[in-house]
């Protein structure tokens, strides 16, 4: 049945392709024996770790190599380079906001804030009420991530791939990049009085932001950050997460069961690097078990695969340029079920 709210309507209207989903059953899953999935949630923390630092490393070296060779190109690059990084981070960020990163959820919350959203203006705190209702609400009206996009153009399917790509091509004019930082900003602004630990993680990333500042004035460093950290924050940074999100529950879904609201994409390796770093389009899995960690969720991918049940109807898409736009295109309702059979019915691009 069709909600007949506000936000319902709006829906209706705006994506009258794209029925209005139904709130899923909210009961556990069982495509996995117990005995098999219990090691898949074990915390590694020197990988997590690790990814941070690599990620940091990349940010930092391509960042000093265009200063060592600078020219628009090469700047383009970078750019390209870091958002993607960024994005990275905002991955793990979001395994540690389901406690995936150290068993000290303190320590665990600290060091992600430090090493992520502090530097992207916002808190693990505020994100994670956020997700929790997402995963809580998925594609409903209850839904906040799900019901930010309901009056946005961008999530309005089917697109042809150059109108994809257009809106794509749009983040680099800096101002939908903005506008989607202000909303994201504004979604995780809290909603209640901040509690006594809320107030010391408050003085915690004050404290980061006058360092901050006082760093880049000591060293001179306010044009690097601007040009390295600020340029790619509003540009590739939310271009990359549009096209996350968009992967993860838009286009050909059918929204009427936990198997089809949202779906796996396996990337080639120049789409792991750019789009789904850490595995992060896995994402069917993730939201089936979300406490299994993102290194993990290949091997929990396998296990499900064994299951015939779960093979029949998982959606399944190889690649992103090759299956997912396939996908969105105004032809994506005739596809087949399975998105890995689209990808091989269709083996060309429009």
């Amino acid at each position: 049945m069709r909600s007949h709210s506000p936000i319902g309507r709006l829906l209706v209207m705006t994506r009258s392709t794209q029925a209005m989903p139904k709130p899923l059953a909210t009961a556990p899953s069982h495509y996995v024996d117990a005995q098999a999935l219990k090691p898949l949630f074990r915390r590694r923390p020197m990988k997590h770790a690790g990814a941070i630092l690599f990620n940091w490393a990349t940010i930092v070296g391509t960042a000093y190599l265009c200063t060592q060779y600078f020219n628009p190109l090469a700047y383009l690059l970078a750019v390209l380079i870091i958002g993607a990084r960024m994005h990275a981070l905002a991955i793990l960020m979001h395994d540690a906001t389901h406690f995936r990163f150290l068993q000290n959820r303190k320590w665990n919350d600290l060091v992600t804030n430090i090493t992520t959203m502090y530097p992207m203006f916002s808190t693990i705190e505020r994100y994670r009420q956020n997700h929790l209702r997402h995963h809580k609400n998925l594609n409903t009206e209850q839904d906040p991530d799900w019901a930010a996009k309901l009056d946005n153009p961008a999530y309005r399917f089917p697109k042809s791939n150059w109108e994809f790509i257009g809106t794509l091509v749009s983040y680099f004019a800096l101002y939908p990049g903005i506008r989607d930082a202000i909303s994201i900003l504004k979604r995780f602004a809290p909603t209640e009085k901040p509690a006594a630990s809320a107030r010391g993680g408050a003085q915690a990333r004050l404290a980061f932001y006058m360092a901050l500042i006082g760093v880049l004035t000591l060293f001179n460093l306010w044009k690097a950050y601007a040009l390295f950290w600020l340029v790619p924050y509003v540009s590739t940074l939310f271009m990359f997460q549009y096209i996350r999100s968009v992967a993860e529950h838009f286009g050909a879904l059918k929204y009427d069961h936990e198997l089809n609201s949202s779906r796996t994409v396996k990337p080639t390796a120049i789409e792991r690097f750019f789009l789904a770093p850490h595995h992060v389009g896995y994402h069917l899995e993730h939201h089936l078990y979300p406490g299994v960690p993102f290194y993990n969720l290949p091997a929990l991918h396998n296990l499900l695969m064994q299951n015939p049940s779960y093979e029949a109807r998982a959606h399944i898409t190889n690649g992103y340029w090759k299956g997912l736009t396939q996908e969105l295109g105004p032809t994506s309702a005739q596809f087949p079920f399975r998105g890995h059979e689209v990808a091989q019915a269709h083996p060309s691009s429009r």
